[in-house]
């Protein structure tokens, strides 16, 4: 295991600070990926003067990331790293004193518990040994109850006896893994059961006092029972008795029933809380409810104009009912604070990605972790008028490389639409160079989007503009951040609209003098990789392709995928039988007979996403039936996202020699002997 001395990255962290204006010089690399460390959760103590974070640094020892706790005095801004030997932490949050760190991580067996750690450091304390596992938990704020839940795995009454037989086969259903709240009280080290009903809890969020707890429930655990049958119940801690918040009003009221719950929040006072409905197609909507007479009163929330939801998440504001989310807009991500009833303000200004953000006690001090133009995400403290100032610099060996242009471009859709996209542009190119090989980037979800940010990963961003290669990342109908009516002009649109969205940005680029007519190709993952597919069957422009994780046909995905509300969502709400002349034209694999780009695919061996069968299809069709020049890349073990440090570095590398072969190097570049 590769470990990292809390010295060396501490001389690194402040001679980089010294040297942040420094002349780049450092030319970037595909290996320079796994030199990057990644923030994920912070927090701040309650005094407002200690920041604390997650870091994931690559390890090639481990083939894969290793994450550990870092806390920095705000004042002397020296970061100091708490964790080692891989724990993993999670969930942080400090004590109420700002002397301790709560957070969850895996003991010796692999099974997650709870510990604490002094934020100055020392050597954490495991509070829990809870066999298998803790999964969610919360503390109190006065740290004396911790709640937490497990599962416990039963099986259907009917079938009982052959499944217990034969239970080393796999089956479709019948086996559930049910959770259990249970409450450990830190004083006396008692632990009770709360409630052990037949529920899947799959979010738990405890109210100041730690009296009530805030749940997202299903009733079993495959994904697809959480797309329209999740609910928000109310948890009684002392009593164990459930109350149901949600009823199936806002599904019936809802262009699409498939929506899911993507997370729950309680209100300090436990008065009043918060919950986001997510949806393939369709903006994610906020509700609050506050406890009535007989039942809790829900009420969405409106939304500021052309912002969406980024992430699912919300909370509150410390002490307030003061509802706290990322908004997504026009390409940028900034925190908003929205009283309930009210319209949102924003909390913070200027070109912000914004990850993550953590309040001091009284909610007077902010700090966020956000990404810039030259720079992944780091920890800012955000003053009253919006401003930010950066706190820490985790990855210093940035400050010395050579960094492609990002900007925002816009076009005109066929129909009229505006249309706007990420360019990425090689360091030190102009117009007066000629014309650039240009590849476009084509991000998941759909409902998503690719921000005015530097992010150095492994579809393409980064890489391909320091290698010559003009980038452009497509923010396509159904995108998110561009209004609800954006978004939606998808929903029953798919392999079309967004189609001609995205070649018309590709004209653009020709036009304007940046893209070579003869030199373009295309790559993209997930719903990126099936809106290749869509691309290469659709025009013979494309030169080179690279299609990731891609749906070929929309019958199967319907049939074989863990969500497939997604499908149905985007066919128009229709069941296959229901209109399968919709799920023909909004599958690539009917229009493959005039597809003539040389296509690299790559895929998961275990994607239950977009599983291989897609990806196989689409090499049998080219490789065998059509002769398209094509290579098969499959992941063993791999899921939907690839996750090791081996496979992520082969995915680049092809990538980077399919694109040098039919493209052509890039600009620059100097062609390999």
């Amino acid at each position: 295991m590769k470990r990292y001395s809390t010295i060396t990255i501490l001389v690194l962290f402040l001679a980089a600070s010294l040297a942040v204006a420094g002349e780049r010089t450092h030319q970037i690399e595909a290996e320079d990926y796994f030199s990057i460390a990644g923030m994920t959760g912070i927090a701040l103590s309650p005094d407002g003067t200690t920041a604390a974070w997650t870091e994931s640094r690559w390890s090639k020892e481990d083939d894969g990331r290793q994450t550990e706790l870092w806390s920095m005095d705000l004042e002397r801004r020296e970061p100091k790293r708490l964790t080692f030997e891989g724990m993993g932490p999670s969930g942080i949050r400090f004590s109420r004193d700002g002397r301790s760190i709560y957070f969850s991580a895996s003991d010796g067996d692999g099974n997650s518990q709870i510990w604490r750690i002094e934020s100055a450091g020392g050597n954490p304390k495991k509070l829990t040994s809870v066999s298998d596992g803790i999964e969610l938990w919360d503390l109190s704020a006065d740290e004396n109850v911790l709640v937490y839940t497990i599962s416990t795995d039963q099986t259907d009454d009917e079938w009982k006896d052959l499944r217990d037989t034969y239970s080393d086969l796999e089956y479709g259903h019948g086996v559930t893994s049910f959770s259990e709240v249970h409450s450990l009280d830190l004083k006396t080290w008692r632990t009770r059961t709360v409630f052990d009903g037949k529920k899947v809890i799959r979010s738990l969020d405890l109210s100041a006092d730690g009296t009530l707890a805030a749940l997202a429930t299903t009733q079993d655990n495959e994904l697809v029972h959480n797309e329209g049958w999740s609910s928000v119940e109310v948890l009684d801690i002392a009593s164990g008795e459930i109350t149901l918040v949600t009823t199936d009003g806002w599904r019936s009221s809802h262009d699409s029933p498939f929506g899911w719950i993507d997370g729950v929040a309680m209100a300090d006072d436990g008065k009043a809380l918060a919950f986001t409905v997510g949806f393939d197609g369709f903006p994610t909507l906020v509700y609050t409810a506050k406890p009535g007479n007989t039942a809790w009163a829900i009420s969405e929330q409106k939304r500021p104009q052309d912002v969406s939801i980024a992430g699912g998440s919300i909370g509150w504001k410390p002490g307030s009912h003061i509802l706290i989310y990322n908004g997504d807009s026009h390409a940028r991500v900034r925190l908003f604070g929205q009283a309930i009833g009210g319209t949102g303000n924003i909390l913070t200004s200027g070109d912000t990605v914004i990850g993550g953000h953590a309040f001091n006690a009284d909610g007077s001090t902010l700090l966020v972790s956000s990404g810039a133009l030259d720079s992944p995400q780091d920890l800012y403290l955000v003053d009253s008028d919006g401003i930010l100032e950066r706190v820490s610099r985790i990855n210093p060996q940035i400050d010395d490389w050579i960094l492609p242009s990002i900007e925002i471009v816009k076009w005109t859709a066929p129909d009229g639409a505006q249309v706007e996209g990420i360019l990425e542009l090689p360091p030190g190119w102009t117009k007066a160079d000629g014309p650039l090989p240009l590849i476009v980037e084509i991000h998941g979800g759909p409902t998503a989007a690719t921000h005015l940010q530097l992010r150095f990963w492994i579809y393409g961003r980064t890489l391909l503009p320091a290698k010559g290669y003009a980038l452009l990342s497509p923010n396509y109908r159904g995108s998110t951040g561009y209004g609800d009516q954006f978004m939606t002009q998808l929903v029953g649109h798919e392999n079309d609209i967004e189609v001609k969205d995205i070649l018309a940005g590709v004209d653009a680029m020709i036009e304007r003098g940046i893209a070579d007519p003869d030199r373009l190709g295309v790559m993209g993952w997930s719903n990126g990789g099936f809106l290749t597919n869509a691309l290469i069957a659709a025009t013979t422009r494309f030169k080179a392709a690279s299609s990731g994780a891609g749906t070929l046909d929309q019958v199967l995905q319907w049939a074989v995928e863990d969500t497939p509300g997604h499908v149905i969502n985007f066919m128009g709400a229709a069941l296959p039988w229901q209109n399968p002349e919709h799920y023909v034209k909004g599958s690539p694999l009917y229009g493959l007979a005039s597809v003539t780009t040389p296509t690299l695919i790559h895929v998961g061996g275990n994607d239950p996403r977009v599983p291989p069968a897609h990806s196989r299809g689409l090499y049998r069709a080219l490789k065998i039936y059509l002769d398209v020049p094509t290579e098969l890349v499959v992941y063993p073990g791999a899921a939907h996202g690839l996750r090791t440090y081996t496979h992520r570095k082969a995915k680049m590398a092809w990538d980077l020699a399919w694109f040098e072969k039919y493209l052509g190097v890039g600009w620059g570049q100097e062609v390999a002997e």
